[in-house]
C-alpha cells in the first residue's frame, strides 16, 4: 500500500475506534457495516450545530475515509487526490472501466442532518455500478 492509501486507512481507523467508544460495535469494513456508520452519523448530526468548523471537517473526513476503505477492500482500486473537491477519490476497475467515488461532501451533508445523504444508499449505488460496469464505463459518485 502506498503512503497516500495508508493515510486514508489510518484516518478510517479513527472511526473504527470511535465506534467502539460510542458502544456501537465494531466496524469491520464490510458493506453491511455502513448501516452502523449511518447510525453513528445520525448521532453526530445531533451535535453538528455545536461543533466547530474544524470538528465538522475532521468528522466528515474520518467517516468519508471509512467509506472509501470499504470500497477499496471490496473492489480494490487506487486512491488519487481530486483537486476540484480537495479530497481523496477511490478509482476502481482500471483499465477496463473506471468507477470512482468521493465521500467527504456526502458525509458532511449527512452529518449536518440531511437524511437524504444516507450513507448505505450512496454506497449501494456505487457498488452496484461497479458490479455492472462494462468496458468503457466512466462514472463518478459524489
Amino acid at each position: 500500500m502506498d503512503e497516500f492509501a495508508e493515510q486514508v486507512a489510518r484516518t478510517a481507523m479513527n472511526v473504527v475506534e470511535m465506534s467502539e467508544v460510542m458502544s456501537y460495535g465494531v466496524l469491520d469494513y464490510s458493506e453491511s457495516s455502513l448501516a452502523l456508520l449511518e447510525q453513528m452519523a445520525e448521532e453526530v448530526a445531533g451535535y453538528f450545530e455545536d461543533m466547530t468548523t474544524d470538528q465538522r471537517e475532521t468528522a466528515s473526513q474520518q467517516f468519508g475515509c471509512y467509506i472509501l476503505e470499504v470500497g477499496r477492500r471490496q473492489f480494490g482500486g487506487r486512491y488519487a487526490w481530486f483537486e476540484q473537491r480537495n479530497q481523496p477519490v477511490l478509482i476502481v476497475g482500471e483499465p477496463t472501466f473506471r468507477v470512482a467515488m468521493i465521500t467527504w461532501d456526502k458525509v458532511l451533508g449527512r452529518l449536518s442532518g440531511d437524511s437524504g445523504d444516507n450513507i448505505p444508499f450512496f454506497y449501494s449505488g456505487f457498488a452496484e455500478r461497479v458490479r455492472r460496469a462494462e468496458p468503457g464505463t466512466d462514472a463518478l459518485y459524489v
